[in-house]
């Protein structure tokens, strides 16, 4: 009898200490269900707005639903806030949304369920806002996102017989996009709107447009103006093979196209900014350009080009002029560095090297006859700066 009494106390003692034991290192009591304040559907969704139970130590909330393309997703929302979007959705008949708290040792309360109906989705405002308008080389795209997410905007572009797709990518509240490479015939513009989570509008036609003659600046007639530029003329460079329509390449060392700015040449500095004025004894107006880094390596890794080396230009301003006395910038732009931790830059950006940095003014300049490159940047170096080539589009010789 006296054995049997000493069983069950050591068992109740056991059982409370690892009852103690398991509230030390980990309960295994749920949380609490939440209590659902305001629901306010949204442009494809909708915010659940809520007040947690009083557990101390809530990790966050988790929404799970079927979205309209009947594919089970969930969100999460951390214990410090009180509130959780629900998105994805493009669909006029209510949703039924299952909200569970969760604890600190993954224990999860009873669900909370809600229903409601949300808005049309974003994607159709953006369709709505979508306007076309002609430009040179082709045509600017605008639109509004006023739900700021992510969105894919197919173009149609139907010449003829012959169609073609670009699809545009972006999440800015206003965007405006300008789409290249088109001819200057009459063609027919039509946009579809799709979202991160698969929904699409249908696609709809937007306008028939005739993109503007754009031609590529003939460089022939182009001068240095020397007393108001940097001295490029270092060892095998010079400042005027930055428009003589040949760019250097990584492969060989044999065409020396590129300037080389040394600063014992210029004064023993490197004195930002660094330009280059060009008399281009004509009048142009431009709308994009592109410009070539130095891509042979001296004594460099066999087979790898200089691009994004601390001796290339990076950053520069460019102006334009009438007399080369009064100028008028057209932007300031930046090449960028790709380059990891490591030094080592993606085969994509190596490739965008080669083939030219494309860059766009924000729209068409007035008739200009002076160019002022203003170098801002290179990729480090206190000694040298660099570069082989630029290449104007626009309206060559206008009057």
């Amino acid at each position: 009898m006296k054995t049997h009494n000493f069983l069950s106390i050591f068992l109740i003692c056991f059982t409370f200490l690892i009852s103690c034991n398991e509230n030390e290192n980990g309960d295994s009591v749920a949380p609490g269900s939440l209590t659902i304040e305001n629901i306010v559907p949204t442009n494809g969704g909708g915010i659940l707005s809520y007040s947690l139970p009083n557990d101390s130590d809530i990790l966050f909330v988790r929404a799970e639903y079927t979205n309209s393309l009947g594919v089970d997703v969930y969100r999460v929302s951390s214990s410090h806030n009180n509130s959780i979007e629900i998105d994805g959705l493009n669909q006029n008949t209510p949703v039924i949304v299952r909200l569970y708290v969760v604890d600190e040792n993954e224990n999860i309360s009873e669900p909370t369920e809600v229903e409601f109906t949300p808005l049309p989705s974003f994607i159709y405002l953006v369709q709505e806002s979508i306007s076309l308008s002609a430009e040179l080389g082709g045509v600017r795209i605008q639109w509004e996102n006023i739900a700021e997410k992510t969105v894919y905007v197919h173009l149609h572009i139907v010449n003829g017989d012959d169609e073609e797709i670009r699809i545009l990518s972006s999440d800015k509240e206003f965007e405006n996009i300008s789409v290249r490479g088109l001819e200057a015939v009459e063609m027919t513009f039509l946009t579809k709107v799709e979202d991160f989570d698969g929904n699409i509008t249908d696609l709809e036609e937007k306008a028939s447009l005739s993109p503007l003659f754009e031609e590529m600046i003939d460089k022939s007639t182009w001068t240095l103006v020397s007393n108001l530029s940097v001295n490029g003329n270092a060892w095998e460079g010079s400042t005027v093979n930055f428009w003589d329509d040949v760019v250097d390449t990584a492969a060989t060392n044999s065409d020396n196209s590129y300037f080389i700015i040394w600063r014992d040449q210029n004064g023993g500095i490197l004195n930002w900014p660094l330009d280059i004025v060009i008399d281009l004894n004509k009048n142009v107006q431009i709308h994009r350009f592109k410009v070539w880094q130095r891509a042979f390596w001296y004594n460099g890794p066999t087979g790898i080009p200089y691009y994004y080396q601390e001796e290339n230009m990076r950053s520069f301003d460019l102006y334009a002029s009438n007399n080369s006395l009064d100028w008028t910038l057209l932007g300031q732009f930046d090449i960028g560095d790709p380059s990891d931790q490591d030094g080592n830059i993606p085969q994509d950006f190596i490739d965008e090297a080669a083939n030219g940095h494309d860059f766009d003014l924000e729209g068409v300049s007035e008739p200009f006859r002076y160019l002022k490159f203003s170098i801002t940047s290179n990729y480090g170096s206190d000694t040298y700066v660099h570069g082989s080539e630029i290449t104007l589009w626009g309206l060559d010789d206008v009057d």
